[in-house]
């Protein structure tokens, strides 16, 4: 739809004026060079709620000159353009008020921060409030009251649906008149006009003594609305961005030993590349650089998966988020804070995030059709009962009752109802779910992806004797009870020494060992060809004495339980499974093999995400399931994700459904919920559209008022709500919800 372009003042004041949003110095000065003349520009936009808003956005911002690209994030409400910055600023700040979305400079502390969800609350708390009210004294006047008594109930009515309309009723107008202003319409264009003409019709009754008023059917319309208004805005703001807790890893700054002024700690930001730092023992690297000094154990697993910690020493690279554990170190920075490891994970994330928001939800395609017929509906009612029957209020009564009979109260409440009812019953399984629409996502999934440790194993390093007696044995777990090394810790916890040996000349190797003396021996524990002969490079820690072998430890992660019959259940569910890890290949292909599954290791986060990618791209609906820090950026990419309670935060973050049981079982349950969830919200939305076929013939041939019209409306609520409540629900023995019997078998 097109229109003329309004004057620049016209624009102005319906915009509240020039100066909302950030000033053009303001964006320039917050802005990022991107070099070669581009520049990046972030802004918050809390009025963006749905894959519509993310479509106009887009297509406005990129028509204007000087704009090279623009992206909408819809679960951080988040604006990126890319600008030409040897062109003045780009009106974009501008175009995106006159759209309705007026925007702030965007700000990981704002981020993700809810107010509209308590508005929303309020809303309907006023509006429960004045329709009960009303509905009570409605009933007086329809049940005969007349004369002076039905004409000061009409006054104590249309006072009482004043908090409704004009507080709780915003909601609506402020969307429709946003798309009213930008020249587009939305479902929320026929509510708001039917709400206005009920009541202006009511309270024109009511000053000149008409018979019948309607405001009973205005404060129930706003109260319906905003109930499936509230249902779905929660279920939406449950899923957040991962990026700003990613982002919180890295440390604030790190100690500069080569500054201007001396040793200082400065921000991230602050530090150039070829600076000198030092990194103690127990923390996270800050940047990406390279070891001067220091022999170290470090910890890849939140980046890489690799259950392994990797000796380092001097000129080996590490990368910024990974673990410092065994000793201090001096690092090179070789790349700055925004070209940092942890930081181009943000970005994988973000960008990923992006690209799965554009999936458009079904009550989003069903109401791009809704507005134009409803409109045009309305409009050929009231031409065709003008020429019919000269009578400007009767045209208007049913016009009115049009708008409030084929109103998209069923279909407001046709998907969140069902999600509230699937979200009951996920969680009765062990299952949280962040998003609705990650249900929908999930019912079409036909390929599920695997991270290695942590979520098909438990992650936990299980040692096993290879080799040695039980004296052996005591005197290795007492060796080990000495070191802070996860497999020394492991070996500690699984065969405790007692009494504990008096041990002499303790000396811990990063990336190598643990030794010590008892009596005149000399012990060591840790890896083959140190601690003993390399027989077995796989064969984990050996102990040795005085050289020579004494015992080995082997160690494998535990498979989470019913991992078998899960994985079952799901090759036969779905098409393909696989497992993608960061561990090493040879660990993955033997986990692989067990499971009876295809499997790639030794994956970065970015191979992960490309994998990802190539399935999309062949016409896959991804499942990733995984529980690292290596694993969000494909998560996020994915059609959907899961991830255990256990899992890192960022994990959980940037998961749509996060299981609470140790139980691999409850990933099949998951996707049997998520289908009989898409069944009921097709039968709701069916349901919806068989209303409005029958009812509005109805209410074009002026047999219907608007109250009746309105108890029509409500009637069809109901019915959508009641069929949601079916979810797992099967007395006569229909298909049910998956249980863990039925998986084992």
């Amino acid at each position: 739809m097109t229109c003329c372009a309004p004057p620049p003042a016209f624009v102005d004041a319906l915009a509240g004026g020039p100066d909302r949003g950030p000033s053009d110095n303001e964006v320039r000065l917050a802005s990022r060079d991107l070099g070669t003349g581009l520049r990046q520009s972030e802004f918050s936009a809390p009025a963006i709620h749905c894959g519509a808003c993310i479509r106009t956005l887009e297509a406005a911002l990129d028509a204007l000159p000087g704009i090279v690209s623009s992206r909408v994030n819809l679960s951080s409400k988040r604006v990126t353009v890319r600008w030409r910055s040897a062109d003045s600023v780009p009106p974009m700040v501008r175009r995106m008020v006159e759209l309705g979305y007026e925007p702030n400079l965007f700000s990981l502390e704002e981020a993700g921060k809810d107010g509209h969800l308590a508005a929303l609350i309020r809303a309907l708390a006023v509006a429960a409030f004045c329709s009960m009210n009303i509905m009570m004294l409605s009933g007086s006047v329809w049940s005969g009251a007349d004369g002076a008594t039905s004409g000061l109930l009409h006054w104590i009515c249309a006072i009482l649906t004043l908090p409704a309309l004009l507080y709780s009723g915003r909601v609506f107008y402020q969307s429709a008149w946003s798309a009213i202003r930008s020249g587009r319409t939305n479902m929320d264009v026929p509510i708001t006009i039917g709400i206005a003409l009920a009541f202006a019709l009511s309270f024109y009754d009511t000053v000149f003594s008409g018979d019948r008023v309607y405001y009973d059917a205005v404060a129930s319309l706003i109260f319906f609305l905003l109930i499936g208004r509230t249902l779905d805005h929660a279920m939406r703001e449950r899923a957040r961005t991962a990026v700003k807790g990613l982002a919180r890893l890295a440390p604030a700054g790190a100690l500069v030993l080569d500054g201007p002024d001396g040793p200082a700690f400065h921000p991230l930001a602050d530090i150039a590349p070829g600076s000198t730092i030092s990194v103690a023992q127990g923390e996270r690297i800050p940047l990406d650089g390279t070891v001067l000094q220091g022999i170290s154990a470090l910890d890849r697993s939140l980046l890489t998966g690799e259950s392994l910690a990797e000796a380092i020493g001097p000129g080996q690279p590490v990368p910024a988020g990974a673990l410092n554990l065994s000793a201090p170190l001096l690092v090179r920075t070789t790349a700055s804070e925004r070209d940092s490891t942890l930081n181009r994970l943000v970005q994988l994330l973000d960008d990923a995030e992006t690209s799965r928001n554009r999936y458009r939800r079904i009550a989003d395609r069903a109401a791009a059709y809704y507005s134009p017929i409803v409109h045009l509906a309305a409009a050929l009612a009231f031409i065709g009962w003008m020429i019919f029957s000269g009578n400007l209020h009767d045209a208007t009564t049913v016009a009115i009752a049009v708008l409030i009979i084929t109103c998209p109260c069923a279909l407001g409440l046709a998907v969140p109802m069902v999600q509230v009812m699937a979200a009951r019953r996920l969680f009765e399984a062990g299952i949280m779910v962040k998003d609705g629409s990650a249900l929908e996502r999930l019912a079409e999934v036909d390929v599920v992806v695997f991270d290695k440790t942590g979520t098909l194993t438990t992650g936990l390093a299980v040692p096993r004797i290879s080799h040695g007696d039980k004296q052996a044995v005591e005197i290795g777990a007492g060796l080990a009870a000495l070191s802070a090394h996860p497999y020394s810790i492991a070996i500690a916890r699984a065969f405790p020494a007692s009494p504990r040996p008096d041990w002499r000349d303790v000396a811990e190797h990063p990336g190598l060992g643990i030794e010590a003396r008892l009596g005149k021996h000399l012990y060591r524990l840790g890896r083959p060809g140190w601690s003993g002969p390399a027989e077995d490079a796989e064969a984990g820690s050996i102990l040795s004495r005085d050289g020579a072998i004494i015992a080995a430890f082997q160690f494998e992660d535990d498979l989470r339980p019913n991992a078998v019959p899960g994985v079952n259940s799901l090759l036969t569910d779905c098409r393909q499974v696989l497992v993608l890890s960061g561990d090493r290949p040879g660990q993955v292909q033997k986990l692989a093999d067990r499971l009876g599954i295809a499997g790639s290791g030794g994956l970065l986060p970015q191979e992960k995400l490309d994998r990802i990618g190539q399935l999309a791209a062949a016409g896959h609906q991804v499942l990733m399931v995984g529980d690292g820090l290596n694993d969000t950026p494909a998560m996020a990419r994915a059609h959907v994700s899961m991830a255990p309670a256990s899992a890192v935060d960022i994990g959980r973050s940037a998961a749509d459904f996060v299981f609470l049981r140790n139980d691999l079982l409850t990933i099949p349950q998951a996707l049997a919920i998520a289908r009989e969830a898409r069944e009921l919200v097709r039968q709701n939305l069916i349901l919806a559209l068989l209303y409005n076929v029958i009812a509005l013939p109805i209410a074009v041939a002026g047999l219907v008022n608007p109250f009746l019209a309105a108890v029509a409306m409500s009637a069809s609520s109901i019915v959508v709500v009641l069929n949601a409540l079916r979810l797992g629900w099967h007395p006569f023995g229909g298909r049910k919800t998956l249980s863990q019997r039925e998986v084992t078998a």
